[in-house]
C-alpha cells in the first residue's frame, strides 16, 4: 500500500509532505481519485497514531476552498446592505420563510440544467441521498408542493452552495448568500414581474453602486428564435446555456462553441448572432412582432405581447431609464418559463462609485462588474413536486449579495469614513479609584432601559484609557461616575466628538442618553 510505503521510507514526514508524496505516486500506481484520497486518510491516521513531531498534530490553518472568513468590519458592510434588502422586501408586502441547507438529491436534480454539475451532493445518510441547496428557488417550490400553497409572497435569505470554480475577487464563493424574492400566484400578465424589477431598481439605487442595467429578455422570445433560426428542438436548452455566456465571452467564442462543440450549422448561428446583437426598449418588442421571421413562431410573438405590457408598467413605475430590452439574455437554468432578467453595474458606475480607487490598483485588488441580480419567471417548478402536476405561477428575482459586498468593501476602503462595528450609545466609566460597584450599577440601568452601554472590564481603568476606547470604537457618549457625582446625585455626560461635558441628574439621564443618540 502507498501510506504504509510512504510511512516506511519517510517516517518523520509531516501530514501535509506526506499526502503530497502519495499524490505525486499516483501517477504511476494506476489508482482512481478516490482511491488516492482514501489512501491519503489512511496515511494521516497512521501519522497521527506514530506520533512525531513532538506528538503534536499539524493543522492548516485556512478556510476551505470557495469560503472566507469576515471581520467585523466587513460583518458591519453586511448588516447594513442586509437591512436596505430587507426593508425594501417588507416595504412590498413580503413575508418570510426558511427551508433546510440540505434537500433530496431527487429534489434537486434535473432543475439546472448544465449547471446540475455543481451541485454539492453528500454521503448516503440513514437511507437519504442528500444535496446541499444550489438555490433558493427550488427548495421554494417544493415548500409551495408540500403545504398546498396556491399565493403568497415571501423572501428568503439565506446560504447556497454550489461546487463551482471560485474567482474571489469577483465576489463569487462556493458558500455564499442569496436574497430572493418570489410572487406565488396566478395573477394579471407582468404585473407581479414589473414589480421584481422595481424591487431591483430600488434596492441598487439606495444601495449607491453606481450606474446600473437591467436587461430583460423572454425564455418563449428565445425559444422561438432557436427554432426559426433552424435549431433542433433537442438542442435548445444547451445552446440557450451557451448564449447565457455572451456576457463572460466574445460572440466569436460563443459561436465556436455552438458550432464545433454542440454541432450547430453555422447558418444557424450566424442567425441567432443577428438577433442577439439587439437591444431596446418597447420599441424593439413592436419591431420584432412585425420581423419577417420571428412573426412565424407563436411562442415567440406571446413572449413579445408581454415584453411591451412589462414597459408599459415599467413606464408607471418610473424605472424604464434602466431597463433594455436585450435579446443576447438567456439566463442558463432550465426552469424559467417566461420573462428573464439581469441587473448588471456598469464599469464607469463602479469606478465612480468606488471613487476611482480601481485605478492604478492591482489587477486581483479591482472588482470586476458583472451580474449583481437576475430572476424570471418559472410557472412550471412547482408542478413538477406537485403529486397531480398542479401548477403554481412564479415569478422572483435573486440579489447577487456577495458581488454587492466586494464593491461596497472598495467602497469603504476607498472612503476616510470610519465604520463602526458596535452600536454603543454610551460608555459607563469613572474618574476615580474603587467605583466598580457604581459602574456596574448605572450600566444594569442604562440596559434596563435598552440603552447600548458598555463598561471597561477592569476594577480600575484609567480615565484616559476609557476616553481612548470611545474614540476608537465610535461610541458617541461617555457617562462618567466621580465621587462628587455620586454625592450631588448627577452623572457627567461627556459627548466624545466635542469633548463637551454636562452634569445631568440621575434621574433625567436615560432619557438625555436617547435625546443625544437620537440625533446621531
Amino acid at each position: 500500500m502507498l501510506s504504509m510505503l510512504c510511512v516506511r521510507v519517510c517516517p518523520g514526514v509531516t501530514g501535509l509532505r506526506a499526502a503530497s508524496l502519495v499524490r505525486r505516486l499516483h501517477r504511476f500506481s494506476g489508482m482512481s481519485a478516490d482511491q488516492i484520497d482514501e489512501e491519503v486518510a489512511k496515511l494521516l491516521q497512521l501519522k497521527a497514531q506514530l506520533g512525531g513531531d513532538e506528538g503534536k498534530h499539524q493543522f492548516v490553518l485556512k478556510t476551505a476552498k470557495g469560503t472566507r472568513d469576515y471581520n467585523p468590519k466587513q460583518m458591519a458592510i453586511r448588516e447594513k446592505v442586509f437591512s436596505t434588502i430587507v426593508s425594501c422586501f417588507k416595504r412590498h408586502g413580503a413575508e418570510t420563510i426558511d427551508t433546510p441547507v440540505f434537500e433530496l438529491k431527487e429534489t434537486l436534480t434535473g432543475k439546472y440544467g448544465e449547471d446540475s454539475k455543481l451541485i454539492y451532493d453528500l454521503k448516503d445518510q440513514g437511507g437519504e441521498l442528500l444535496s446541499l441547496r444550489y438555490d433558493l428557488t427550488v427548495p421554494f417550490a417544493r415548500y409551495l408542493a408540500m403545504n398546498k400553497i396556491t399565493n403568497i409572497k415571501r423572501y428568503h435569505i439565506a446560504k447556497v452552495y454550489r461546487r463551482d470554480n471560485p474567482a474571489m475577487t469577483r465576489g463569487r464563493y462556493r458558500e455564499f448568500y442569496q436574497c430572493d424574492f418570489d410572487i406565488a400566484g396566478q395573477y394579471d400578465a407582468m404585473i407581479p414581474d414589473a414589480e421584481c424589477l422595481k424591487i431591483v431598481y430600488e434596492i441598487l439605487s439606495e444601495l449607491d453602486l453606481g450606474d446600473f442595467r437591467i436587461k430583460v429578455n423572454d425564455r418563449r422570445i428565445l425559444d422561438g428564435m432557436f427554432a426559426v433560426c433552424g435549431v433542433p428542438d433537442e438542442k435548445f436548452r444547451t445552446i440557450c446555456s451557451t448564449v447565457d455566456k455572451l456576457d463572460k465571452m466574445p460572440w466569436e467564442e460563443v459561436r465556436r462553441e455552438m458550432v464545433e462543440e454542440k454541432g450547430l450549422s453555422e447558418q444557424a448561428a450566424d442567425q441567432i448572432g443577428e438577433y442577439v446583437s439587439m437591444q431596446g426598449g418597447m420599441d424593439l418588442a413592436e419591431r420584432l412582432l412585425q420581423d419577417q421571421k420571428l412573426s412565424q413562431s407563436k411562442l415567440a410573438c406571446a413572449g413579445l405581447a408581454d415584453i411591451k405590457q412589462l414597459f408599459s408598467y415599467l413606464q408607471l413605475f418610473q424605472v424604464t431609464d434602466k431597463v433594455v430590452f436585450d435579446l443576447s439574455l438567456a439566463r442558463g437554468l432550465d426552469y424559467y418559463t417566461g420573462i428573464i432578467y439581469e441587473a448588471v453595474l456598469t464599469q464607469a458606475g463602479v469606478a465612480a462609485a468606488c471613487g476611482e480607487a480601481q485605478n492604478g490598483a492591482g489587477g486581483e485588488e479591482s472588482v470586476s462588474v458583472g451580474s449583481v441580480a437576475g430572476g424570471g419567471r418559472y410557472d412550471g417548478l412547482v408542478g413538477m413536486f406537485d403529486p397531480k402536476g398542479r401548477k403554481v405561477p412564479c415569478v422572483g428575482v435573486s440579489i447577487g449579495i456577495e458581488r454587492i459586498f466586494s464593491i461596497m468593501e472598495q467602497k469603504a476602503e476607498a472612503s476616510a469614513e470610519k465604520i463602526r462595528t458596535t452600536q454603543v450609545q454610551v460608555m459607563v466609566a469613572s474618574a476615580q479609584k474603587n467605583l466598580l460597584e457604581e459602574r456596574l450599577k448605572l450600566i444594569t440601568e442604562l440596559w434596563s432601559a435598552g440603552i447600548k452601554a458598555e463598561v471597561m472590564y477592569k476594577k480600575n481603568p484609567k480615565l484616559l484609557s476609557q476616553l481612548q476606547h470611545c474614540e476608537e470604537a465610535g461610541i458617541p457618549l461617555v457617562a462618567i461616575l466621580g465621587e462628587q457625582e455620586l454625592k450631588d446625585g448627577v452623572v457627567k455626560l461627556r459627548v466624545v466628538a466635542s469633548r463637551e461635558e454636562v452634569d445631568v441628574s440621575r434621574a433625567e439621564l436615560i432619557s438625555e442618553i436617547k435625546r443625544r443618540t437620537a440625533e446621531v
